[in-house]
């Protein structure tokens, strides 16, 4: 397990979503440590935006990231707790194609090392769709660092054995080929 030097890296172009009815770009600390993380692991930060909690937008802004070539992952930071107005997981399921279960229950399990039993709280998930990969992490930058370095990092880095996410892109919409 860990990095192969034999391998280059491989930037990856990330799209970042805050969605949050009380913050702005001026104080979105979430969307600044996921963008400050993924650009200091040498990947590109694609494009950016701050959403209110609602799931129609939501998924809309998702859908669109999804259709741009220009996109090859969304991080979506915000919504996944369970209030009323945590409707970033629906919005998140109303576009997957499929749902990358594990990837919750591995962020619950690192949570766990660092907030205790709070970690069931949290819903964090991921799913891919249109060949891009989707990932919606809580709303703290201290969830966000905790899903980018004990996860995210090493999945999105084509070097990390024995496999990762970027390894398999090309293949996430081979069903879609003509045979």
């Amino acid at each position: 397990m860990g990095i192969d030097e034999s391998k280059d890296f491989i930037p990856v172009r990330i799209a970042v979503l805050t969605v949050s009815d009380s913050r702005g770009p001026e104080d979105d600390r979430s969307g600044d440590t996921l963008a400050e993380r993924l650009t200091g692991a040498g990947h590109i930060l694609a494009a950016r935006d701050l959403l209110p909690d609602d799931r129609d937008r939501i998924a809309a802004r998702l859908r669109d990231w999804i259709a741009d070539p220009g996109v090859d992952v969304i991080l979506t930071t915000g919504g996944t707790g369970l209030t009323g107005r945590d409707v970033t997981v629906e919005a998140h399921r109303d576009v997957y194609e499929k749902e990358i279960e594990a990837f919750g229950t591995v962020f619950t399990l690192v949570s766990m090392q660092k907030i205790g039993t709070s970690a069931v709280q949290s819903r964090a998930c991921g799913g891919v769709a249109g060949g891009t990969y989707l990932f919606a992490l809580p709303g703290s930058p201290g969830a966000c660092r905790d899903a980018w370095d004990e996860i995210l990092r090493w999945q999105l880095d084509y070097r990390h054995r024995p496999c990762n996410f970027v390894e398999i892109m090309p293949r996430l919409e081979e069903h879609k080929r003509r045979k």
